[in-house]
């Protein structure tokens, strides 16, 4: 099996160095010629996992033939908003042998499209050849070998097989599932509660805080994952509460570095320098997760509040009185 990842961002070169240690005999396209040379050069990725060392096996290259040629698993490592147009630019090299791993977690703003959808559309491909890898997965971490665990979401559970043992190393476990809807869904979703996360620790507020937009946070993803046709236990898994947690709780992840910035009172350009440069997912995903929840008829204030905060003018501290003010009601119904 021949693996290659579209994408030397953080979490694409992380992968790519897990499918190496794997045994999996893979490569790494970067869009910057520069960036290929230096990781073939240093066996490090200097702009974005600068001090970790890759695999000499793991080569990188600019060229997309070259990258795509003879590849049995494509692995997509560019933003869930990118995906579109760079599939529709790979389409001339892609065959209809290959499978396809999604890394994006969001929602498409245009079509409120998930990321399988985005590929089966661009590609053809049918949702066996699809799959996505998703859970608490922040690459600096995974990148430096500590344990962690993901889940491989593709309705076909032989095909999701294959892939666990191509992506299995001592400190990376892989699970399967064959529920994709929720395994996109609960990473899309986490992304926008971590900005969410973010803006409380920003202002200032503690763990109480936290635990409870982490808690109400999940308690969104459900209703919407189950309006979607995600399985419940999905979202009480690592593609779900796992995610959530790790995402909403660690300085490493961008979402929550960004939302933090916001909560200090910093524009969305500044906020965006706060995580040097790269994609914070759900700046630009919570409002077509907030779009998707109105087309299912699910309540996500949450949700809403982000949005406003990230595209509507809304200040922080007016989000969280906003949210404070809603009418009281049971916890579950």
């Amino acid at each position: 099996m021949q693996a290659v990842v579209m994408g030397a961002g953080s979490w694409g070169t992380t992968v790519a160095k897990v499918l190496v240690d794997a045994g999996t005999p893979t490569r790494i396209w970067a869009r910057r010629a520069a960036l290929a040379d230096a990781i073939n050069a240093t066996h490090e990725n200097p702009d974005y996992l600068p001090g970790v060392a890759l695999p000499e096996a793991l080569s990188a290259v600019s060229d997309v033939p070259a990258a795509l040629d003879g590849a049995d698993v494509v692995v997509l490592g560019v933003p869930s908003q990118s995906l579109r147009p760079n599939l529709e630019q790979w389409s001339p090299h892609l065959t209809d042998t290959m499978t396809f791993v999604s890394l994006a977690k969001g929602v498409e703003t245009s079509t409120m499209m998930r990321m399988s959808e985005v590929i089966a559309d661009v590609t053809g491909a049918a949702p066996e050849r699809i799959a996505v890898l998703t859970g608490p997965n922040l690459a600096k971490e995974v990148a430096a070998g500590q344990p962690a665990a993901t889940v491989i979401g593709c309705v076909d559970e032989q095909r999701a097989v294959l892939l666990q043992e191509a992506f299995s190393t001592s400190y990376f476990r892989p699970y399967t599932n064959t529920d994709v809807i929720g395994c996109e869904l609960g990473g899309a979703v986490k992304n926008v509660i971590a900005l969410a996360c973010g803006m409380a620790a920003g202002v200032g507020f503690g763990q109480n805080t936290l635990a409870t937009i982490i808690t109400r946070g999940l308690a969104e993803t459900i209703r919407l994952g189950v309006a979607a046709g995600a399985d419940v236990q999905t979202l009480a898994g690592l593609a779900g509460i796992g995610d959530l947690v790790a995402t909403c709780s660690s300085p490493l992840s961008r979402n929550r570095t960004f939302g933090y910035a916001l909560g200090q009172g910093k524009t969305l350009e500044e906020a965006q320098a706060a995580t040097n440069g790269q994609v914070a997912e759900g700046v630009k995903s919570c409002a077509s997760v907030r779009a998707l929840a109105q087309i299912h008829g699910v309540d996500v204030p949450l949700t809403d509040a982000v949005d406003d905060v990230c595209h509507k003018g809304l200040t922080v501290p007016d989000a969280i009185a906003m949210l404070l003010g809603r009418p009281r009601k049971p916890e579950i119904r």
